[in-house]
């Protein structure tokens, strides 16, 4: 039998077979419902209402509290449908996407950026206005090799040209409606010089690319004028793959199952065309008019976007495909753009380090200079790379996406109603917070996260392990149904009618995904021989990177005891890496050059990086010593109090 599910405050409705569950219900109705983990039952985070009707629901009490069971509240990926339905989907469970995330989309900036790490506008596809001769009774060659002599004259190597199938049907007809002047899109590789389209009349002036950095949680584009490098439009979105699943771990493991590869392609490729049909309307630019593309991701990202199975990264010795992707035509991952449009990946490093750093690395220009830095994206992952102009070693932590809210009771992501800075009164313990939008809160972000673990710290409201101190009596602090627990908003604060907390389970998350990244730095530093004290500078990258505020970031004991004039923010590097590979050639071999310089040192089987791992389990650290900034404010609160 099928029943209706309607799902508010959408109004969509869809009819249904007995026994389905609605998570799979809400993506068959267009409705989105936050998972961590994919709908697999692991992460508490798909809690709906049920209006009107019943649900069989299994272990998803496990998840709820009793007034929330008492309300109606159900976990969509555990509750089958039994008969007709109305569900509600919470503020809480819902992509609330008004918040904007940031490109770093300033053209002068980063044509100046660029030129600086030695580029230029010499893309690897050109267009080339032709006059060509009109043939004769004398001059009677073919149209193919009358447009291989113009090419030759005008400087080009065309011995070895080749032409598509469907650019050479055409071929006769542009270059007769053009009266013998046209316009040919020519791509080489290596001795190859390849016709990729053809057009009548100049259109010189009228050729654009795409740069596109496809994130674990975010998916960022820049339509670019290729004729001067400018950027005509930006536009970004939350990935859709993750109603699949927070993590690129959950993501594989969504991939293994029928259908889920093509599916989390679909969403991938669906995100890019929207944004670029988007981009092209507002620009009243005909998407046919973009002809290259660059994509960066993390490697996992990558082998999802182009529909490769990605099961073996992560399985012992956790290998991918591919590192190094081919060429292809955009047209064969779902690209509604020029057919003929040539797609190119910013080239992978090994099974945790992608494309997205190799660009990082690119922008960072740490590959060119004499002294030692450290490179971090902060994000879903965290990829770190440590060298100079004659070495770089890289690792992944595993930190996992709790600073993306993953395992958070109220974690969320930087999305508008995200509590984003926190404050506590040393004396009352009273909370000031600021929240994106200016609205009433409904969770706590990555920055939050970080700001209230440093501000707890501080005030002593947790130890040094991270357990809650109840004996100093505040009424924010409680027992709750698993454990100690902080009240960060109260019920009449928040916009979810209930308070909003950091529980126990929390913050033992939230120290294990910080120790996980000072390991990571510390493992690579010690397999060179080396101490933080030889660090000249600390490069941060990545959408969650930016709003980090150092210093909580070092009280926590996440990032190094380093002087802040070391720490420097660049942004999205990795949309900025794909951009200066779209407009420079010269800068893609230099890429590609960083990725196979780069030794990846697989830190899941470091023994150095498990014990340097326990020693970070601590706020800010086994050995406070290593923090000797955090130390002396320790004993500045303390006197002060």
């Amino acid at each position: 039998m099928k029943y209706k599910v309607t799902f508010l405050p959408d109004n969509a409705s869809v009819d249904v077979d007995a026994k389905t569950n609605l998570f799979k219900a809400a993506k068959a109705a267009g409705v989105y419902v936050l998972s961590s983990c994919g709908g697999k039952g692991n992460c508490g985070k798909c809690k709906v209402i049920v209006k009107e009707g019943a649900v069989e629901s299994g272990k998803s009490r496990s998840f709820l509290t009793a007034e929330e069971a008492g309300r109606g509240y159900a976990l969509a990926c555990l509750s089958s449908v039994t008969g007709g339905l109305t569900v509600e989907v919470p503020p809480e469970s819902r992509m609330q996407a008004k918040h904007k995330i940031a490109t770093g989309a300033k053209t002068d900036e980063l044509l100046k950026l660029m030129e600086t790490a030695g580029g230029c506008l010499e893309s690897r596809i050109n267009r080339v206005y032709l006059e060509l001769k009109q043939p004769t009774i004398d001059d009677n060659i073919a149209d193919y090799e009358r447009l291989r002599r113009c090419l030759d004259q005008k400087g080009f190597d065309a011995s070895h040209l080749h032409m598509n199938h469907l650019v050479l049907k055409k071929l006769s007809h542009v270059l007769r409606e053009g009266n013998w002047k046209v316009t040919v899109s020519v791509f080489k590789v290596s001795a190859v010089l390849e016709v990729l389209d053809i057009y009548p009349g100049d259109a010189t002036r009228t050729r654009y690319g795409a740069a596109i950095d496809i994130g674990t949680t975010t998916v960022v584009v820049y339509l670019v004028d290729m004729t001067n490098g400018h950027i005509v439009g930006t536009a970004s979105t939350y990935n859709s793959q993750v109603k699949c699943g927070d993590d690129v771990i959950t993501r594989i493991v969504y991939a293994t199952e029928r259908n889920g590869l093509k599916e989390l392609q679909d969403l991938a490729v669906g995100n890019v065309n929207s944004m670029l049909a988007e981009l092209a309307d507002k620009n009243t630019i005909a998407p046919g008019m973009i002809d290259y593309v660059v994509v960066a991701g993390n490697t996992t990202m990558m082998h999802l976007f182009y529909g490769i199975d990605p099961q073996h990264i992560r399985e012992e010795p956790y290998i991918p495909t591919a590192t190094f992707f081919p060429l292809i035509r955009g047209k064969n991952v779902g690209f509604q753009i020029d057919p003929h449009a040539i797609l190119y990946s910013m080239p992978n490093v090994a099974s945790y380090v992608g494309g997205d750093i190799a660009a990082g690395v690119l922008v960072s220009q740490i590959h060119k200079q004499e002294k030692v830095s450290l490179f971090i994206d902060i994000g879903t992952n965290g990829e770190i790379v440590l060298g100079n102009k004659d070495w770089l070693v890289t690792a992944a932590c595993s930190a996992g996406p709790a600073f993306e809210g993953s395992g958070i009771k109220f974690g969320m992501r930087a999305m508008e109603g995200a509590i984003e800075e926190v404050e506590i009164d040393p004396k009352t313990y009273d909370v000031n917070f600021r929240v994106i939008g200016d609205v009433k809160p409904i969770g706590i972000c990555g920055s939050g996260m970080i700001d209230t673990l440093a501000e707890m710290y501080l005030t002593g409201v947790i130890d040094q392990k991270g357990k809650i101190r109840e004996e100093i009596g505040s009424k924010r602090i409680r027992r709750g149904e698993s454990g100690l627990e902080y009240v960060l908003a109260w019920r009449v604060e928040s916009a979810i009618n209930k308070e909003i907390v950091l529980t126990e389970v929390d913050l033992d998350n939230l120290i294990r995904a910080k120790a996980a990244i000072y390991a990571g730095f510390a493992t690579l530093l010690s397999q060179m021989g080396m101490t933080f004290a030889g660090i000249d500078k600390l490069y941060i990258a990545g959408g969650f990177g930016r709003y980090i505020d150092v210093e909580r970031a070092i009280t926590i004991g996440m990032l190094p005891d380093l002087p802040v004039e070391k720490f420097q923010f660049l942004g999205n590097t990795s949309i900025m890496g794909a951009y200066y590979t779209l407009l420079c050639d010269r800068l893609r071999h230099e890429a590609e050059e960083i990725a196979r310089k780069m030794t990846y040192i697989e830190l899941s089987v470091s023994r150095s990086f498990m014990d340097e791992y326990l020693s970070a389990l601590f706020l800010p650290h086994t050995n406070l010593e290593a923090f000797p900034t955090v130390k002396k404010e320790l004993e500045e609160r303390k006197r002060n109090k």
